[in-house]
């Protein structure tokens, strides 16, 4: 079977030593009308109940977010990825994505009760629930006539989740299950009806999930809600379960699976997480743009001063860069799952088994966007000026609720590490060919080099080729990384980061190159020049980070001839034959937005 889907569409990872063709990606010029419909009504109900009402989520209005939590629900939106047999829309995985960013976009408080209710509290039970289970709590959950949670970190089980300390003791009459423990960070919890509770059975190696209907009188107990930095109106407790009697049928999958559980629905948090951080760069980018064309100084708006207007630019770049790439893999994931029901697997499985497919792309996305909506935010704030650190401007709660995105669904730090540890996994399995390209990359260091000037003229042209040469700078540093670390490399964390970074940048550089190329070629260059100085404006600066990150990468584990030689080969990775005029492509993009008062790609 597997490789019957290896002919129709790429494995996670591939990208890296396959040539991507633009038309072979999706991108958000590919919606169809229904998700236009889908997202404009999305946007609507966004706009009313919690753009409309943001002071609300600041003032820290628990009841305004499950209020809006039930409206979402009775609109259908908590039922988007739910299949329609339970009570769901039963939409494929670009919609879900779809609804998920637009949905998002206002405050980080609603998001994170809509992420932590249809990712990680009801996806569990779709995904590895039996019948019963899904008959009985996800038509509940996919309505908001209940909502869910999602019980896994403890005080001293963050990102090690298998270590948690919380036991499941099963009763003498073998009919129920007492646990007891401690959880920590729990999203809705104030308001939710049942928790996926992860608790260690015996001396199990493996932690088992069980899903615990929340009842006061059978030994829950929780915390006042969490002081926190930002996602204010989002319920945050510690819960507290003393003997709690959870029946043997409701034991989530098999004893021991917990871990993989957890695993498998982070990595649908991941780009999920990655989506919810699309539409808070749009509207922090259009409320900037705005703020400049009306702040007048020194006879004229800030928006005409090429120091904000590089702001502007750079800031719309990277909720560009971020668009391209997420939609991108959750097509990749969709057609991934629709392949695996052809083969006749169960849509259970088969969700299960895309999503983990492309668990690379995954955790690339979740940081990329995450730091991007940040960094966003923060020029935001900057944009406003003395203005943007007040509370009447969206701007300093974009930041703060921006701030927790690096660190849930895995910190950034264990999501790099991730990336190139799963990449080196899936080369060991045989299911991408790392070793073949990079030995192709040594006997190109030990050529001599072409100087012929090459032709240039096509659209990106050039910009491929430096791609292409920037995957030749990740195999070149990770494979002699491999050959001298082996089974060790897990341990040299530094060097696992550098390596990370110039993964992330190729994945989001070709990405927004190839829907900017697939864009050209449907409406015509002339129509896009700002996407396109966009897709060239992003290489440029991920060229600068691949050589800062590969030099500190060589200059970590190599020394003599073959430093220098690596160091040869970085330079020629990461040279352009045409520079592009930087100031240029940020005017070009800068006097579209000015000229849209808006973000408008």
């Amino acid at each position: 079977m597997a490789d019957t889907i290896e002919k129709n569409v790429t494995r996670g990872g591939q990208f890296l030593v396959k040539e991507t063709k633009c038309e072979d990606i999706f991108t958000p010029e590919d919606f169809s009308e229904e998700q236009l419909m889908m997202r404009d009504s999305v946007k609507e109900f966004v706009d009313k109940e919690l753009w409309a009402h943001k002071d609300r989520f600041e003032k820290k209005d628990y009841a305004y977010t499950e209020s809006s939590m039930r409206k979402a629900g009775e609109l259908g939106l908590l039922g988007v990825a739910v299949p329609e047999e339970y009570g769901g829309l039963g939409m494929g995985f670009v919609s879900t994505m779809l609804v998920c960013d637009y949905i998002s976009g206002a405050t980080g408080s609603f998001s994170t009760a809509f992420g932590a209710h249809t990712g990680i509290g009801t996806m569990p039970i779709t995904l590895y629930g039996t019948e019963e289970q899904k008959k009985k709590y996800v038509p509940k959950l996919a309505s908001g006539e209940w909502f869910g949670a999602y019980c896994l970190t403890e005080p001293g089980a963050g990102s090690d989740a298998n270590s948690g300390k919380t036991k499941a003791v099963l009763s003498e009459d073998g009919t129920h299950y007492l646990i007891t423990g401690q959880k920590m960070w729990i999203s809705n919890a104030g308001f939710c009806s049942v928790f996926i509770v992860f608790a260690r059975i015996g001396d199990d190696k493996n932690i088992t999930g069980f899903i615990v209907e929340n009842d006061p009188s059978n030994g829950i107990s929780m915390n006042e809600e969490e002081h926190k930095l930002g996602i204010r109106a989002s319920s945050t407790r510690q819960v507290f379960f003393n003997e709690t009697k959870v029946p043997v049928e409701n034991m989530l999958s098999e004893r021991g699976n917990g871990f993989k559980i957890a695993m498998n629905a982070l990595n649908v948090g991941r780009i999920k997480l990655a989506a919810a951080c699309l539409d808070a760069q749009r509207r922090v980018t259009t409320g900037a743009v705005k703020y400049a064309n009306e702040r007048i100084q020194f006879n004229t708006s800030i928006s005409s001063f090429g120091a904000i207007r590089s702001k502007l630019a750079e800031m719309a770049t990277s909720a560009y860069a971020g668009e391209s790439a997420s939609y991108r893999a959750a097509k990749d994931i969709e057609d991934r799952i629709a392949a695996r029901e052809a083969e006749g697997t169960s849509h259970q499985e088969a969700e299960l088994k895309g999503v983990e497919e492309y668990a690379i792309e995954c955790s690339i996305l979740k940081v990329a966007v995450s730091e991007d909506v940040q960094n966003c935010s923060d020029e935001g704030i900057q944009v406003f000026g003395g203005m943007g650190f007040s509370e009447d401007t969206p701007m300093e709660s974009a930041w703060r609720d921006a701030r927790i995105a690096r660190i849930y669904e895995g910190t950034n730090e264990i999501n790099r590490m991730l990336s190139v540890g799963m990449l080196i996994k899936k080369a060991m399995k045989g299911h991408v060919d790392l070793l073949g390209p990079a030995m192709k990359v040594q006997e190109e260091l030990m050529g001599i080099p072409s100087f012929d000037t090459p032709d240039f003229s096509e659209l990106f042209a050039e910009e491929k080729v430096i791609v292409a040469n920037l995957k030749k700078v990740f195999l070149m540093v990770a494979g002699s990384a491999v050959q001298k670390y082996g089974p060790d490399l897990d341990s040299h964390q530094q060097l696992l980061m550098a390596a990370a970074d110039i993964l992330i940048e190729i994945y989001m550089a070709e990405s927004t190159i190839l829907r900017t190329e697939k864009l050209a070629k449907k409406e015509g260059e002339d129509k896009v020049q700002e996407q396109i100085a966009m897709a060239k404006l992003y290489l440029y600066k991920a060229v600068d980070i691949v050589n800062l990150r590969g030099k500190e990468g060589i200059a970590s584990f190599s020394e003599g001839d073959e430093q220098r030689m690596m160091l040869m080969g970085l330079k020629r990775f990461t040279k352009y034959t045409n520079l592009p005029n930087v100031v240029a492509l940020r005017e070009k993009i800068a006097e579209k937005l000015v000229a849209e008062n808006s973000y408008c790609f």
